[in-house]
């Protein structure tokens, strides 16, 4: 079976306004979750995998909460501490399940049902370096 990760997020991830630790956070959750985003895990069965406590999982959830990459249903939906990644930020099963999904996201996003992802834009990959690193061996 193939796994499917979203470009949207992987190739933007280093221009995230994210902490070292809420994006290798994010990778735990895109591994731990089902294909389409579904987050099939409680918050404190989180912190016993991560190894935190289950406030530290909400301190890194937090920012993942703030840019739509993580959501979480309303109170009124929600059963248990219950989140999922954006379907624009899951993994899928193939190219085509993904394909689908993003178009169905964006419908959804643009009748006002799902919030869009809040990812910096840019136009250009970021400069690489102009020279070669300078290494030396002491």
């Amino acid at each position: 079976m193939a796994n499917v990760m979203s470009p949207i997020v992987a190739e933007r991830i280093w221009a995230l306004p994210l902490s070292g630790s809420a994006v290798k956070f994010l990778q735990y959750l895109v591994a731990r979750s089902d294909f389409g985003g579904a987050l099939p895990v409680r918050q404190k069965d989180m912190a016993a995998e991560y190894g935190v406590s289950p406030q530290a999982v909400s301190g890194l959830m937090a920012p993942l909460c703030g840019l739509n990459i993580v959501l979480r249903p309303r109170s009124e939906e929600r059963n248990g501490n219950s989140y999922r990644l954006h379907p624009l930020a899951a993994k899928y099963e193939s190219p085509e399940a993904m394909e689908a999904a993003f178009r169905a996201a964006l419908v959804r996003i643009q009748g006002g049902e799902l919030p869009n992802l809040k990812l910096p834009t840019y136009h250009q990959a970021p400069p690489a370096p102009t020279s070669r690193p300078k290494l030396q061996v002491a």
